[in-house]
């Protein structure tokens, strides 16, 4: 983990959506952070504008690929990036997603809106190494058919039965979407899996890791064996700010990746 933030190049620029791009970032010299872990995140800075916490979407090596939506002053910054500009990055900070521990077991993935980027290099790590595990589900949720990431590499999946389940879902269809419309809960019917074999990883607005949990213990999931990422709550990457604190645990510290028994009692407290 390096402290102070050390330059990457831009190497190009994937727009997502009409406010979501993807970097992809190289070293600017022959430093190299890492080794990065699907689920950790790194700080980005735009320099001159400051930094924010941004989940890995794709580890390429030396590159790092990162998926930014556009909602503030940073990260409006970092979205209008061009290829050849430079960016500091610092980490890897937080708790990966722990592939390991599903070796062997079913795997679902429930992701919804931008919660799909810190998902991807999870999906790409068990597509590489089908016999490592058992079956693969994927689930999106995403308010509109304009608002999927990695649209053409999701289509793809889709038709790619053999290799793992893919279904999407809306909440607000065009008139030229013809596929499922409501919460990506509804789909978890479509998914193959057996409950007590199934290592589940859940990722979106926390009303929907919620509900996502709350549907997968009922089907018999073990709640040590729902992985979700509460990295909303992140800021600083050091634990100092508070704003992470849930209870006894630090995000920045302890997360952002706690199985549900751990999340459920401090989402909870939070809600009282």
């Amino acid at each position: 983990m390096t402290v102070s933030p050390l330059p990457f190049r831009v190497a190009d620029v994937r727009a997502e959506t009409a406010d979501t791009v993807s970097l992809t970032v190289t070293p600017a010299g022959p430093h190299r952070l890492g080794p990065f872990s699907p689920g950790q995140f790194a700080m980005v800075y735009a320099f001159g504008v400051g930094d924010i916490p941004v989940s890995v979407s794709r580890i390429q090596g030396r590159d790092l690929v990162h998926t930014v939506r556009a909602v503030g002053a940073v990260s409006g910054a970092l979205c209008g990036m061009r290829p050849g500009q430079q960016i500091g990055l610092r980490g890897p900070f937080g708790t990966g997603w722990g592939l390991a521990h599903a070796a062997g077991r079913d795997v679902l993935v429930v992701a919804g809106g931008i919660g799909l980027a810190p998902l991807r290099p999870l999906i790409l790590d068990v597509l590489d190494a089908p016999a490592s595990y058992g079956r693969l589900s994927l689930l999106i949720g995403t308010r509109g058919p304009d608002e999927l990431l990695y649209a053409d590499q999701v289509r793809a999946w889709a038709a790619d039965e053999r290799a793992l389940r893919c279904a999407v879902t809306v909440d607000r269809p065009t008139a030229s979407w013809t596929g499922d419309v409501g919460v990506v809960t509804s789909l978890l019917g479509r998914a193959e899996f057996d409950p007590e074999r199934t290592t589940a990883f859940v990722c979106g607005p926390e009303v929907m890791i919620r509900a996502t949990a709350r549907d997968l213990l009922h089907q018999g999931v073990p709640a040590p064996h729902i992985k979700v990422s509460l990295e909303r709550n992140m800021r600083c990457a050091t634990g100092h700010c508070g704003h992470c604190q849930l209870g006894g645990v630090l995000l920045c510290r302890d997360g952002p990746v706690v199985d549900w028994s751990v999340a459920e009692p401090l989402l909870h407290v939070r809600e009282l």
